[in-house]
């Protein structure tokens, strides 16, 4: 029996595209029928679109595939877990639906997949090459802080866009973190990996649904769920705040004993107020990040819920809860 190739494609409100990505995956699954023999499933996953997508693309889709149709928008890395749950085949690709993610590249990953056997995963790394310096060196400074003191490293700039096995899809299943940071669960899982490097295409129509904000507290998630360093570095400003708070009252108390000056008033004291309280507040805040995590974990709710799954023209109820 030939193998099989799950493809899985997380989307919310993607109907102006639905058309072209279908296009897409029609191509792919005949070209990786010819190359490689093997036969493709598509898992599109609904986070909860508004515009009518899901039914954009059941009336496009042909071969074998499903929709599954979450209750409401539970973010782009519920949905990916939401896709593997329902995989079962050899190897699972995972794309987003918007264009961005090219054939080329996807067959170039499972080209390297099948030829290798000691590979387990083929990752896609984006070069960014259009983004700007400043953001560049951002993103930077995030890998390496979040990377040290790890027995893991998370590969810069590397996404959802890749292929694995079977057996790592279910053993990723198995991690049932309720905030989930897939960069660094992709990489805790371990496994063999192999970097592809390739540019992002455009997208085929509206905009990315990643705003600045959602940016930063995106890699606040990554932090709290992978890394210590944000308290350890809050930790030493507040060290080095009371080692300079010590040394100012050695030198006040010097002047004093030895020069006679008096010592200054209301100006230092307010720097003193403001500087120990903007620290401590930002320790409370960041301890309360931390403890917001712990929180979500420990109420056990399911990561997403499923409304119903389209296979074909019909829609088939599921147990909600995954």
């Amino acid at each position: 029996m030939a193998e099989m190739l799950d493809v899985i494609a997380p989307f919310f409100n993607e109907a102006e595209s639905a058309i072209a990505f279908v296009g897409l995956l029609d191509r792919l699954e005949a070209a990786v029928a010819e190359r490689f023999g093997m036969t493709v499933r598509k898992i599109l996953v609904d986070d909860g679109s508004r515009d009518g997508s899901a039914e954009r693309f059941a009336a496009a889709l042909s071969g074998s595939w499903e929709i599954v149709r979450l209750s409401r928008n539970f973010g782009k890395e519920a949905a990916v877990l939401a896709g593997l749950d329902h995989s079962r085949g050899d190897m699972v690709l995972i794309m987003d639906s918007d264009l961005q993610h090219s054939m080329d590249i996807s067959l170039k990953m499972i080209g390297e997949l099948v030829e290798n056997r000691e590979i387990d995963v083929v990752y896609a790394q984006n070069d960014r090459r259009e983004a700007s310096w400043r953001r560049s060196q951002l993103a930077r400074l995030f890998y390496k802080a979040i990377n040290s003191s790890q027995r893991f490293d998370i590969p810069e700039n590397a996404g959802d866009f890749r292929v694995m096995r079977g057996a790592v899809a279910r053993a990723l299943t198995s991690v049932r973190d309720k905030r989930r940071f897939n960069k660094g669960l992709f990489a805790w899982a371990g496994f063999r990996q192999k970097a592809v490097h390739y540019s992002p295409e455009n997208r085929a129509s509206g905009t990315s649904k990643w705003s600045r904000f959602n940016l930063i507290a995106f890699s606040l998630e990554g932090f709290t769920s992978f890394s210590v360093i944000p308290l350890r570095v809050i930790s030493l400003i507040g060290s080095l705040a009371a080692f300079a708070g010590l040394a100012y009252g050695v030198k006040v108390l010097f002047e004093v004993l030895f020069y006679g000056i008096a010592v200054p008033g209301y100006p230092s004291l307010m720097v003193a107020v403001v500087l120990l309280g903007g620290l401590n507040l930002a320790l409370l805040g960041l301890i309360g990040e931390y403890v917001w995590v712990t929180l979500s974990e420990s109420k056990d709710r399911p990561v997403y819920i499923v409304r119903d799954v389209l296979h074909g023209n019909a829609a088939e109820q599921v147990a909600p809860g995954k």
